[in-house]
């Protein structure tokens, strides 16, 4: 039994007394005290972790105001709070051991869209991406690129001044922001937009923070003008925050804007941003240029950036070789094709934009002129070209770097902390390759890619920053790329900020740091905002590189035989990619319905890893525990655990709990995430062992036993469905906490299969087909949805098979054993994976290949069958996968109207070459089918049939597919049976499985016609 983890750490005193004079003020959004809560916020990208003391979520405007205002009351001068966005920093900007201020929750509204003038007003917690799906109808985007656009927020972009590619086109964040309202510590609401020298009098006559702010900034870019002109370099990623050297703008306008862009949340809380958007190009072309070396690449990227691209990004053959591992290769494989020697150690993406598809074309012809008359010079070996929808994909991949990086094998993990420096371009490929040796002195790997023309390339070492002396490492490797940066008179944070990493500071403004803390002291005369980033006051120190807590040393305390077991939550790295906001991507069902980090793969893997770790300071062995678990009988302690659960204790296993209960085991974060934290894996080990000292609720007795229980039900189908349809059944149902539990079809669907000619499956009939024949058969394996909640499928799969002159085979039923694993059963779901896996072995042993149906299902057995059995899990593949191999032995039938394909989102994303699959095989069969782009249904297999999850399930329902059925109805196919359940529940209806609609389509067709065909 594992123990009881009390004894939590609460907010200090001075903390809890600021939150209870901020609720008399009238605070109207959510302050979380929570240890749980709080832990999730201890992280960003970054390698570090620094738990606050709360988290406050302002509703508005007025509360950022209050926060301000209470900050100034005396008791709490030594109360500090660090605004907070998306939390996708690389650097720690946004951590703190105070008060984060999260304004992604609620202030992320889009205000007021100008398309005449081309600007718009936002709320700081927009994400990027949000804004631009909102603006693309009037043909507008905000151009600033960054990775994490998907939920990086726009009030993060503007406080580290965010670019990313395309910034030699588009400029930086500030390069685009016309105003932003801010709230400053005397609780002020400041508009700051460029002035001309009245206004600035004006603002600098004030007797308040306004006016002393305004006296210092201007008499600093008065008096200092020589020296700022002297130590800013003129880069394309020039200093961001408390930017002297723009302080006038263009028109020489005085613009406080310039200071605040980049100042990383330690001058004032942004309210509202005014931004410049700009027309989006019609049409683009990306050039995809392989080398003989990464060093050939970089070299040659100077020459081709005078030839009028939009942006020049390099990635190395460490990138691509992991993007072949991931969901994105799929839409990308066939422009990086492998050359006679092998994969490219170098690649250009070279980018070209326009308004016609003719302009880009000669654009176009310029380069590739140029690359057909110098042929292999340069170390150029070959290039393919992307248009438009295909150019997007491959920038998305290379958007995914950052996390690809993540996912390498082993302990030793790239991270970033030097990871975005930037020097001129002319002097990068001499930079990198001293930056480089200087990693292969120390035998690490490395990753690399990034923005040639702008001199910025992230290179990432991989550490394992579990290890003793990871942050001597951190230190030795930081201090010495530093100086290489000033010896090629480049920065050392080019791109993401400055954060933990202000130690280098000094060095670099060097006289004109006493500048940035007059700065300082004007905005935050008590350094209560973000302390000890950029500039401090005279006394205090700046933050150190290697005097931060890590992750990896909290990490370090969980013995090494436990990470191991448990590495599906220890490798996330905080990228962040589960927090993308797009109701279209299926990554992460919870967080988009709840709003709550917690409930997310990040959130998730947090506690989880932190309840690892005060298990292991209690002296438990969690892998020993589990492995007694399953050996003992489920009746030994059963009071005990009853008892716990009455009792009402306090215990961090309970935080964990909610969270995990939040997870709707869909497996996208398996598939999508680029580190591949598996959360319905993590989830399913915590339970059983949280389990072993709290009782289950009877509702996951019943679903875990669900699968052996059908058959009997089936048999008396019409009693079963005349009491789970009735109004006692219902709340019978729901007293154990489940809702709309689905009804018996009442076929049985061996006598219907034997009509029609198919057999039982035994491995002696099987080895009895001739060889030459064995590719026509195929054995269905059942699974417990379909065979007895949808069995007119089964029939129709079978009856499709047979009109295409193929010979199915029904397995026997078996339990697959799914809703245990979901639940945590895992000693029994490892009994019957491999009892049910030596029936399947038998079967598949004859030549004759297995197919299921339901993909959730099916896709267990390459899944958690392999997880508990190894190489003795079955071979199983889905319909299409079995189908698309056997392309030439199917009929041709005539062109028909194109359909449209609603995957299951485990199948959408851990069998994404199967949608193709499904494509391929009905084009061949005349009818094309376009994948629809949707997240999750809100069923996912058991999940919506929770009482607890009902409201949430109908949430994410109505977050994409409940319009894409109202659009599209009878034109869809759905394959999942959990997706079919939720549309027949919400909208009443019975769409097709793919299946289904293929043996419509051969029904339709006269016999003659495809005899013809065939001919």
């Amino acid at each position: 039994m594992i123990p009881r983890l009390g004894q939590l750490p609460e907010p200090a005193a001075p903390t809890v007394a600021f939150l209870d004079e901020l609720r008399l003020r009238g605070f109207t959004g959510d302050i979380d005290t929570a240890f749980g809560g709080r832990l999730v916020m201890a992280t960003d990208n970054s390698i570090y972790q620094r738990q606050p003391q709360a988290v406050v979520y302002p509703r508005d405007v007025e509360d950022l105001r209050r926060i301000a205002r209470v900050s100034g009351d005396p008791r709490f001068a030594g109360v500090a709070f660090a605004p907070r966005g998306g939390g996708t920093g690389t650097n720690g900007q946004s951590l703190t051991d105070d008060i984060v201020v999260d304004v992604s929750r609620h202030m992320n509204r889009l205000l007021e869209v100008n398309v005449e003038e081309g600007w718009v007003r936002a709320e700081p917690g927009l994400v990027k991406d949000a804004l631009n799906a909102a603006i693309r109808q009037h043909n507008l985007f905000f151009a600033p690129e960054c990775s994490t656009s998907n939920r990086a927020t726009i009030g993060g972009m503007v406080s580290t001044d965010a670019c990313g590619q395309g910034s030699c086109l588009y400029g930086k964040t500030r390069d685009h922001v016309l105003a932003l309202d801010v709230v400053l510590l005397d609780g002020t609401l400041w508009h700051s937009a460029p002035m001309d020298e009245t206004a600035l009098r004006q603002a600098a006559a004030r007797h308040d923070m306004v006016g002393a702010i305004h006296r210092v900034v201007d008499g600093i870019a008065r008096e200092q003008a020589q020296l700022i002109a002297e130590r800013f370099p003129p880069l394309n990623r020039c200093l961001t925050g408390y930017d002297l050297a723009h302080i006038r703008d263009g028109q020489g306008r005085f613009d406080l804007n310039s200071v605040l862009c980049g100042s990383e949340g330690t001058l004032a809380m942004i309210a509202e941003v005014k931004l410049r958007v700009l027309p989006i190009p019609k049409h683009s072309a990306l050039i995809n240029l392989r080398y003989d070396s990464f060093d050939a690449a970089l070299r040659d990227a100077r020459r081709l950036m005078v030839l009028g691209a939009a942006s020049v990004e390099t990635i190395d053959s460490k990138v691509l070789g992991l993007a072949r591992g991931d969901v994105v290769w799929e839409g990308v494989r066939d422009f990086f094709p492998d050359d006679p020697e092998g994969a490219a150690p170098g690649i250009n993406l070279i980018e070209f934009v326009g308004e016609s598809t003719g302009e880009v074309q000669a654009k176009l012809a310029v380069v590739e002129g140029r690359l057909a008359d110098e042929g292999r010079s340069m170390g150029r070996r070959g290039h393919t070209v992307a248009w438009d929808a295909a150019n997007e994909r491959i920038q998305s991949m290379r958007k995914k770097a950052v996390g690809l990086l993540g996912n390498m094998q082993g302990d030793a993990r790239p991270i970033p902390f030097v990871e975005d420096t930037a020097v001129p371009p002319e002097n990068l490929a001499d930079y990198i390759a001293e930056f480089r040796a200087a990693l292969d002195r120390r035998g690490l790997a490395y990753g690399m890619f990034g923005h040639v023309d702008a001199g910025v390339l992230h290179v990432r070492p991989a550490i394992d920053m579990k290890a003793e002396g990871a942050e001597r490492m951190i230190r030795e490797i930081s201090d010495e790329v530093f100086a290489l940066t000033r010896k090629y008179n480049g920065l050392l944070w080019g791109e993401h900020g400055k954060g933990v990493r202000s130690e280098y500071v000094p060095e670099v403004f060097g006289p004109l740091y006493e500048s940035l803390q007059a700065i300082k002291a004007a905005f935050d005369p008590r350094n209560q905002l973000n302390p000890g980033k950029i500039a401090a006051p005279d006394g205090e120190a700046l933050l150190a590189i290697d005097k931060v807590p890590t992750r990896g040393q909290l990490d370090r305390t969980i013995p090494a035989a436990t990470r191991a077991a448990y590495d599906e939550a220890l490798h996330c790295n905080g990228n962040g990619a589960c927090f993308n906001y797009d109701p279209d991507d299926a990554m992460c069902p919870s967080f988009k319905a709840t709003g709550d980090r917690r409930h997310s793969p990040k959130g998730r893997a947090s506690l989880f890893r932190e309840w690892l770790r005060r298990l292991s300071d209690a002296g438990v062995d969690p892998v020993a525990e589990a492995r007694r678990m399953r050996a003992a009988s489920p009746w030994a302690g059963a009071f005990t655990r009853f008892v716990n659960s009455r009792d009402g204790e306090q215990d961090f296993s309970h935080e964990v709990k909610d969270a995990m209960d939040g997870c709707l085991a869909c497996k996208s974060c398996s598939g999508q995430c680029p580190i591949k934290v598996d959360v319905p894996t993590f989830r399913a080990k915590f339970l059983e062992l949280y389990h072993t000292r709290y009782a289950r609720p009877l509702k996951d007795h019943l679903i875990g036993r669900l699968e052996t229980m059908l058959p009997l039900g089936a048999r008396f189908h019409r009693v079963a469905n005349a009491v789970m349809g009735s109004s006692f059944g219902r709340a019978a149902a729901r007293r154990v906490g489940l809702v709309d539990a689905p009804l018996f079809s009442g076929i049985d669907l061996w006598a219907e299969a034997t009509k029609r000619g198919v057999r039982r499956a035994t491995p002696v009939d099987l080895r009895a087909i001739p060889a030459a024949d064995r590719d026509r058969h195929v054995v269905i394996v059942q699974d417990a949805f379909t065979s007895y909640f949808e069995t007119g499928l089964v029939l129709d799969l079978l009856d499709a098979l047979l009109a295409m002159g193929f010979t199915p085979w029904l397995a026997p039923y078996r339990p697959n054993g799914k809703p245990l694993h979901v639940h945590g059963f895992l000693g029994r779901f490892g009994r019957q994976a491999a009892e049910n896996a030596v029936m399947l072995r038998a079967l598949a042993d004859t030549g004759v290949e297995l197919v299921g149906l339901d993909p959730s299902m099916t896709l267990t057995y390459r899944a958690e069958y392999v997880g508990a059995l190894g190489a003795e899990a079955p071979k199983v593949r889905l319909p299409q996968e079995w189908l698309a191999t056997r392309l030439a032995l199917l009929p041709r039938l005539p062109e028909a109207e194109p359909l449209l394909l609603l995957p299951h989102c485990t199948e959408r994303t851990n069998a994404v070459a199967s949608l193709k699959d499904w494509q391929a095989v009905f084009s061949h069969l005349g009818a094309p089918v376009r994948v629809l782009s949707s997240g999750c249904c809100g069923m996912a297999g058991t999940y919506g049939h929770e009482a607890e999850h009902r409201e949430i399930s109908e949430r994410l329902y109505d977050m994409g597919w409940r319009q894409k059925v109202a659009a599209h109805g009878g034109r869809l196919m759905v394959t999942g049976y959990s997706c079919r359940s939720q549309i027949k529940r919400f909208d009443g209806l019975r769409l097709d499985h793919p299946i289904q609609a293929l043996l419509r389509r051969l029904r339709q067709v006269p016999a003659e016609a495809v005899l013809e065909d065939v001919a």
